[in-house]
């Protein structure tokens, strides 16, 4: 895992779900309770559209629990449905090898990526933003640094924090999104100049975008169309490894 006294040269702050992965922040919801399926759908259709607002969908979420998430169910979820897209563990490994920060910035439960963490499914990265819904305690496989996300907005003013305690040039800051969830944080991008690469970009990043005249300055991946339907199949055929050429150029690592 990437040390704080590392000396690190650029930062590399994404989504997750939908993004580096193409499950969704409350599949480990519908895994222990398949009869909330449909009800957790609606709920992330409209705050990643932008209909409401990450708070209301988390008091919504909980009220929707019948009881907290277990660290042994949470972790019978992950055996049984964990997945990225190809190569995004290399990925991550690579930029930690460079001295990029890696920075998992998403509405995905803190939780969730303590138990990946400590499950050794992905590599140990240095931060992590999440949604603290789901907590479980602490232990040494988490991120040494773990900030909150209660809203959309807070990608933006997290990643700017991690800018900041880490001590990266501010001309070396790169995101990644691929939804509206995702368009404050790349208008937060615009305002500092940030690299904007869309994954998997759907409609509504790119309205977003569109309506708040932000520049998705890259779109890696599936790029859907208005009405299309998600192609997950089509989405896995995507190697993130190939993304390392225009980092290097991008942020003149």
């Amino acid at each position: 895992m990437g040390k704080k006294d590392t000396q690190y040269k650029a930062i590399f702050s994404t989504d997750w779900s939908e993004c580096l992965s193409p499950t969704g922040p409350f599949d480990f919801i519908s895994f222990t309770y398949p009869e909330l399926e449909p009800e957790l759908n609606v709920v992330f259709k409209q705050y990643t559209g932008n209909q409401i607002s990450l708070g209301d969908a988390s008091k919504r979420i909980q009220g929707l629990l019948p009881a907290p998430i277990s660290e042994g169910q949470m972790d019978a979820y992950l055996d049984a449905s964990f997945a990225t897209y190809k190569n995004v563990p290399d990925l991550i490994d690579w930029c930690l090898s460079r001295d990029i920060l890696f920075m998992i910035n998403t509405t995905a439960m803190v939780g969730y990526f303590q138990r990946v963490f400590a499950m050794g499914l992905i590599p140990q990265i240095p931060v992590l933003s999440a949604n603290p819904l789901v907590e479980y305690a602490g232990s040494d496989s988490d991120p040494g640094s773990v900030y909150p996300l209660h809203e959309i907005m807070d990608k933006g003013k997290n990643t700017e924090a991690a800018v900041r305690e880490f001590q990266i040039p501010n001309d070396k800051i790169m995101l990644m999104g691929d939804s509206g969830g995702d368009g404050a944080h790349f208008e937060w991008g615009q305002q500092a100049d940030a690299y904007k690469i869309g994954s998997m970009t759907k409609v509504s990043l790119s309205v977003y975008c569109e309506n708040k005249d932000i520049r998705i300055d890259h779109r890696f991946g599936h790029s859907y169309a208005q009405g299309e339907e998600r192609d997950v199949e089509k989405e896995m055929q995507f190697d993130f490894m190939e993304l390392t050429e225009m980092i290097e150029e991008k942020l003149n690592i």
